[in-house]
């Protein structure tokens, strides 16, 4: 790289796409900074995405589980924590996984700066903080700057009575009832999150189903655990507009399309994210966003101007901290000019709901309409000795194959350590086997891996029929 420059490459965000890409171009031997304007690194994964929000499932579930077993419901603390007991845990864990990226980017000389970053140029960007302003020139740029929640439109937040996702790791209280407008991931995890701790949960959305792109079976037994949990679900209906009445208490009052009226102590909107890229001044490096703030990029990762990259959330699907993390490095190596093979067609996507859902490849809805014959593979927890154990009797796993030649084609689990066990699956189908390897195969007992086998059974009875 010319030496009139500052650096080789700069990454703006230090979420999963930043942290990886200027990890690689530094393990290459270049000059790297990474801009981040909190003044901790880790992006928004860390700050109120995905380390967050999961630290904060798993103390749900500690403290469900305390609540359910014999001897554990005489205290209220079991039965209904406090916030404050919910978001200690969290904390922990984000100051921790902070304190490893940190040691990560410092071991492999990587220059943080925190400030906001704003182009002056196609070359210059200028990192303002609080207390001072520098410029930086570079040969390359990354932007992983991430997303922000999106306010819901013509309601504003006031982070007690009508938040979104970014404000529950700043709550004070918990509500006894809990509206989610927006059955996305987020509003889905969440609704079911505080459905477990017995808040009564009513989510809203306009489309007739959630989670469209998840296999139309897993779904439905998702839908109908979550109602179990007395999650009420209103689905074809939209939001109109919201009022806070005066109190005390204050509560949120929802007033639907279709003339209905929903009252409850707070409103989650979950209606999308949108890339945070507004403070970037990108005209001044001849760039601009769409109407969601995200950058349009090509297989490599390059915007239209060819020295800037962009990776992770910021340019729009998958957006899943996995797949940003690989966006991340293989844009570092090719602003870099360091040949990389392109990221795997099947990624596996999970969702942490309760109970989670995790899927890798073809759904049987894609594969009917491109009229590829399969087999379904079923296998029900309630069947392995490892289910029992736990006590989930009613999660799932189930493979699709292909009827000609037994390939696996697709995975899709619901139940416990569903994100964990899918990864055998994606192993499977990432290197052309199928049927047969799980036939074949022997599996550790009593372990939920079970499961492959008994679908793979289940499948070759289909077939031989």
């Amino acid at each position: 790289m010319s030496d009139s420059f500052d650096y080789d490459l700069i990454c703006i965000g230090s979420g999963p796409a930043g942290q990886r890409g200027a990890v690689q171009a530094a393990k290459l031997g270049k000059r790297v900074a990474l801009i981040e304007r909190r003044t901790t690194v880790g992006g928004t994964c860390l700050a109120t995405g995905t380390i967050p929000s999961k630290t904060f499932r798993e103390a749900v579930l500690h403290f469900a589980a305390a609540a359910a077993r014999p001897d554990g419901g005489s205290t209220r603390t079991v039965q209904r924590p406090t916030v404050s007991e919910l978001l200690s845990r969290v904390d922990e864990v984000v100051a921790r996984e902070g304190g490893v990226i940190s040691n990560q980017l410092s071991r492999n000389g990587v220059e943080v700066m925190c400030g906001d970053a704003a182009f002056v140029d196609p070359h210059r960007i200028r990192v303002t903080s609080t207390e001072s302003w520098r410029e930086i020139s570079t040969a390359n740029v990354l932007i992983a700057s991430g997303t922000r929640a999106v306010p819901p439109s013509n309601i504003e937040s006031n982070g007690e009575t009508i938040i979104t996702s970014d404000d529950i790791g700043a709550l004070k209280r918990l509500p006894r009832t809990l509206a989610v407008v927006g059955a996305g991931v987020i509003g889905i995890e969440y609704a079911s999150m505080f459905a477990s701790l017995g808040i009564e949960v009513t989510v809203i959305d306009r489309r007739d189903r959630p989670l469209e792109f998840i296999d139309a079976e897993i779904v439905d037994e998702l839908i109908h655990q979550m109602r179990k949990r007395n999650v009420n679900f209103r689905f074809g209906e939209a939001v109109e507009g919201v009022t806070v009445n005066d109190g005390p208490p204050k509560r949120a009052v929802l007033q639907l399309e279709s003339g209905k009226r929903i009252v409850a102590d707070m409103a989650l909107f979950s209606v999308g994210r949108a890339g945070a890229t507004e403070a970037l001044a990108l005209e001044n490096a001849g760039l601009a966003a769409d109407d969601r703030g995200r950058i349009a990029v090509d297989a490599h990762f390059r915007s239209s101007v060819p020295h800037i990259f962009a990776a992770g959330d910021v340019i729009g699907y998958p957006s899943l901290a996995a797949t940003s993390s690989e966006q991340g490095r293989l844009a570092a190596c090719h602003a870099l000019g360091v040949p990389a093979a392109p990221m795997a067609d099947h990624f596996p996507i999970g969702i942490y709901s309760v109970p989670e859902i995790s899927m890798v490849g073809s759904t049987e809805q894609t594969l009917t309409k491109g009229k590829v014959p399969y087999e379904i593979g079923i296998a029900r927890y309630r069947e392995i000795a490892r289910g029992q154990i736990l006590g989930d009797d009613s999660g799932l796993l189930k493979m699709l194959f292909h009827r000609g030649d037994r390939r696996l084609l697709g995975v899709h689990i619901i139940g416990t350590g569903a994100t964990e066990l899918l990864h055998i699956g994606q192993a499977v189908l990432g290197l052309g086997a199928g049927l047969d390897y799980f036939l074949s195969t022997v599996f550790n007992y009593p372990t939920l891996a079970e499961c492959y086998k008994v679908s793979a059974l289940n499948a070759a009875n289909k077939l031989a029929m």
